[in-house]
């Protein structure tokens, strides 16, 4: 029988977790090492600063198995919010048990509630399959735009 999933919003004390979790995700889905002082002072940050976005929590059993954030953008074409997506991960441990379907399902039902939320939003790897699969299983569609960027602080070595 599996255990119980329940989802709770992250805490101060569930930094070192949040900071562990995107750490790994860097490295297994980027092969991307990250500043991990750099990393804790952006994941205290959030808690600093509410307005940027918000953790939760899943755990089975007694133990933390999983991790979401959101954040916030605004889209002027639909006079609302969309809360993206990020900092996704489940420990191997709990992977295939439902958690990420279980933050996804919290998170999702929160933004319906809310007027201001216009809709979810993602970014995943091309090459990441089975996280693109998951998303398709839990109703969302992949759309026609390609993400683009100029990042500033990340360096990837060739």
């Amino acid at each position: 029988m599996s255990e119980d999933i329940t989802i709770r919003p992250a805490a101060r004390q569930d930094a070192g977790f949040l900071v562990r979790g995107n750490a790994e995700m860097a490295l297994e889905t980027e092969r991307l090492s990250l500043d991990l002082e750099r990393l804790r002072s952006g994941v205290h940050a959030l808690f600093d600063e509410p307005s940027r976005g918000r953790y939760f929590i899943a755990e089975r059993g007694a133990r933390r198995a999983g991790q979401l954030m959101i954040t916030y953008e605004w889209s002027d074409w639909r006079n609302g919010v969309f809360w993206w997506i990020q900092s996704v991960w489940v420990a191997p441990e709990h992977r295939g048990k439902g958690v990420f379907r279980a933050l996804y399902d919290h998170v999702r039902s929160l933004a319906k509630s809310d007027p201001q939320v216009c809709g979810l939003r993602l970014y995943v790897d091309k090459s990441n399959q089975r996280a693109q699969e998951t998303y398709l299983r839990c109703g969302m569609r992949q759309t026609e735009y390609d993400l683009f960027e100029e990042d500033f602080v990340l360096r990837r070595e060739a």
